[in-house]
């Protein structure tokens, strides 16, 4: 099998094949823990994190696992990452890790991260296997952190609260208020409603890129002018 171009692999978790806007894989924690930037970074960087070693280690062993175990044995790959997560989490960031609850362990059910350790991982060779992961898990990251910045400002008037929640007593005072200390706030935005309503508007100028994109590609297309000349082959009588 042919090694995968990084670029195109980069291209597809980035943009082509987004795992939250393409794939739609994911959207349970996407949609439940991204009302403010810092949940969403801390769930995008666990979520890269168990996406890049679970592909790393499938692709290592992917030789020696047989067809008939090979889902039972990737789960349980994947399973190992997300306690290692989930325990690195509880000793550095717990008070984060409390916000985001149930939605660390839930990491396993993730089908975006089974889905690459099935489809790419298991095919591929450790190297590609391993950037398919990074580029994945930052694309996914990626929609979580702009969701969660749109639904912060539109929601409380700020951005970059509660940092010290990942980063310690450095980003306290990290908050921004962009809408002024006395905005009220728009509750249907850090509710579940509005983080549909900001996944829509995303997929949507994704499609809209897309379009744009394609149109121009067909617009720049070079049309041969002038005469052709026709090969005639057989015996014309």
């Amino acid at each position: 099998m042919a090694t995968p171009d990084y670029s195109e692999i980069s291209h597809n978790g980035l943009w082509k094949n987004n795992p939250a806007l393409v794939q739609l894989l994911g959207l349970c924690p996407l949609l439940a823990v991204t009302g403010s930037v810092v949940n969403a970074i801390g769930l995008g960087l666990a979520t890269t994190a168990v996406l890049a070693c679970s592909n790393l280690a499938v692709s290592l062993v992917r030789h020696q696992m047989p067809e008939t175990v090979r889902l039972p044995a990737s789960v349980m790959i994947i399973a190992t990452f997300v306690t290692c997560a989930e325990l690195l989490m509880k000793a550095f960031t717990y008070e984060l890790y409390l916000v985001l609850g149930i939605f660390i362990p839930l990491i396993v059910t993730n089908c975006a991260i089974l889905g690459r350790a099935d489809a790419f991982a298991s095919k591929n060779p450790v190297l590609p296997s391993l950037v398919d992961g990074l580029m994945m898990g930052i694309g996914f990251s990626a929609v979580l952190i702009v969701i969660g910045a749109v639904r912060e400002v539109i929601g409380q008037g700020t951005l970059f609260s509660d940092m010290d929640l990942l980063l310690g007593p450095m980003a306290a005072n990290w908050t921004l208020p962009v809408l002024g200390q006395d905005y009220s706030g728009f509750l249907v935005a850090v509710l579940p409603p509005g983080a549909f309503l900001v996944t829509g508007l995303l997929i949507a100028a994704k499609n809209a890129i897309d379009a744009n994109i394609e149109r121009r590609q067909k617009a720049n297309t070079s049309i041969v002018t002038g005469s052709k000349r026709v090969r005639t082959t057989g015996k014309i009588s």
